[in-house]
């Protein structure tokens, strides 16, 4: 068993896998399914891919997030020393639309209209393209119509919720108007309104949630895909879902991934909070999140963990077909599964997070096994992310009262 210490610095909440259904709970909390990408339920689904593709695809996504992370915390750091910053960037999200894993499914509105849509850690702002939609992308599915809504209302301009907005502004009719960006400069425009959101319940009871805030999108331009009619924010700002969702909820929230093999099992969200971020040292710090697949570590850490795998397991090593991970292994003789050892994170406040063979070794073509973290980049110049292939099959628990994380062993088929 190896060892490896760090302290959590970010938590970051991100939609599980298959399709969403959630129900309150008697403590006023509620579960969500949700829809991974690469899922048989998944639009994008692409039925001709393998593992091995599926996973390389996955690891440039980890990297880039990587990247996204990287930027985000060196961008917090220069607006917390007084430094001017580009204005350009004042509302914009790092995250890149496309590099989303999960999809997220809701209704809106009265009568209520099933939504699919990107579940984004990377933002906050809650949208969907609405009509009339000028220079928007293409979507499969009909545009929501606000005139049909009978619960939907605009927010006005100068009241406490559009100044939630990054960036805001009037229209000829008083309402708040916002501009919201992403990575890649995609763009989206609207009006900031109010309207019932509901999901599906797995006791057969819908659950409604009145007049949260969300965005009408009325102009877009950029990469997402038309399989998807909006975006699901739920990073740490007020405007996300889940920040939204505020004390109803007991500031609490945990979710359950079941491993990426059991493609009919599905995870749930069990709401009930907010991403929150624990201060640590500057060093060994480490991002909790389940929208990156792999593991990343800096360079000198994944040396060293490599050399102890390498000097524990007695299989033939070859090279990764897919050129993504550093060391990986024939398994085609018998009993190759037990050969692999236990690698133990251990975190600040005495929590062990023990990962088997399947938490840290991806198949990475047939009969070869690959360790599933790869690295971040110098020690210097690192971000730490403890991705969700590694989370599989834990009952990871928020309590944000406490601030305090739990990892809990469990099957989460």
């Amino acid at each position: 068993m190896f060892s490896y210490y760090f302290t959590i610095l970010l938590f970051i909440l991100s939609a599980a896998t298959q399709l969403p259904n959630l129900v309150w709970c008697s403590s006023g909390g509620f579960s969500v399914e949700l829809i991974h990408r690469d899922s048989p339920k998944s639009p994008l689904h692409d039925p001709n891919s393998t593992p091995s593709s599926c996973i390389r695809a996955a690891a440039e996504r980890s990297r880039s997030r990587a990247i996204y992370f990287r930027d985000a915390i060196r961008k917090a750091h220069l607006s917390s020393s007084a430094l001017p910053m580009d204005d350009a960037s004042n509302f914009y999200s790092e995250i890149t639309p496309n590099s989303y894993e999960y999809l997220m499914s809701f209704y809106l509105g009265t009568p209520a209209k099933k939504i699919l849509a990107i579940a984004d850690t990377g933002s906050d702002l809650i949208w969907v393209q609405c009509e009339p939609c000028k220079e928007c992308y293409p979507q499969s599915a009909p545009l929501f119509d606000p005139q049909s809504s009978s619960s939907y209302k605009t927010i006005a301009c100068n009241t406490d919720s559009c100044s939630m907005l990054p960036q805001s502004s009037c229209d000829s009719s008083s309402q708040c108007n916002y501009q919201y960006g992403y990575g890649d400069k995609s763009i989206v425009e609207g009006i900031l309104s109010t309207e019932t959101i509901g999901f599906d319940s797995t006791g057969g009871r819908p659950v409604q949630i009145p007049t949260p805030l969300f965005g009408c999108t009325h102009q877009s331009n950029g990469t997402f895909d038309k399989n998807d009619a909006g975006l699901v924010g739920l990073g740490g700002g007020k405007l996300s879902l889940i920040r939204q969702l505020g004390s109803t909820i007991g500031n609490k929230f945990s979710y359950c991934l079941p491993s990426s093999t059991q493609t009919s099992a599905t995870s749930k969200v069990v709401a009930v909070g907010k991403p929150m971020q624990a201060k640590g040292s500057a060093q060994g710090n480490i991002i909790i999140d389940s929208g990156t697949t792999l593991t990343l570590i800096d360079d000198n850490t994944l040396q060293a963990l490599e050399s102890n795998v390498k000097s524990s397991i007695s299989l033939p090593q070859v090279k990764d077909p897919n050129d993504v991970f550093n060391l990986c292994f024939d398994v085609s003789g018998t009993g190759a599964s037990t050969q692999f050892p236990e690698i133990t994170f251990q975190f600040s406040g005495g929590a062990p997070v023990a990962l088997q063979q399947p938490n840290a070794f991806v198949e990475a073509g047939q009969n070869i096994l690959c360790l599933a973290i790869i690295s971040s980049g110098s020690i210097t110049d690192s971000i730490n992310i403890f991705g969700n292939i590694a989370q599989q099959n834990f009952h990871i628990g928020y309590d944000l009262a406490s601030m305090q994380l739990t990892f809990a062993p469990t099957n989460c088929a």
